[in-house]
């Protein structure tokens, strides 16, 4: 691995017939990374085949300014409580519920305090 990476190549990473994820291992390491970026960290869990799987860490405050995607959403937090704003509504999620947002929706995602979630992206027809 080369030492300016901090993470193993991503075609290594996805190269595998099945992957298994310790979720609270991930998200200690991404917070041992350094300082966040606007107070998020990411990590693509895989990338292929039409879908992302990424992990984000958000440090309180924090959150992922509106934007959009080609394909279907899902949004899942896994560690403290996340807000999404979609669809002229804003909906609080806690871990063990999801939002599922169609192609194209403009969204966003904050913090109130410390959280990471799991964001799927799935494109048609991949």
């Amino acid at each position: 691995m080369n030492d300016e990476r901090l993470r193993t190549p991503p075609d290594d990473r996805f190269d595998a017939a099945s992957l298994v994820f310790d979720l609270p291992a991930e998200i200690a390491a991404l917070r041992q990374e350094g300082p966040a970026k606007h107070g998020q960290r990411q990590k693509a869990l895989f990338k292929g085949h039409g879908r992302t799987v990424a992990l984000f860490v958000l440090d309180a405050g924090a959150g992922l300014p509106e934007h959009k995607a080609a394909g279907t959403v899902t949004i899942q937090p896994i560690e403290g409580e996340i807000t999404v704003t979609a669809d002229n509504a804003t909906r609080r999620l806690r871990c063990g519920q999801i939002v599922l947002l169609a192609p194209n929706v403009k969204h966003a995602v904050s913090a109130q305090g410390t959280a990471a979630f799991l964001l799927q992206v799935s494109l048609a027809g991949a």
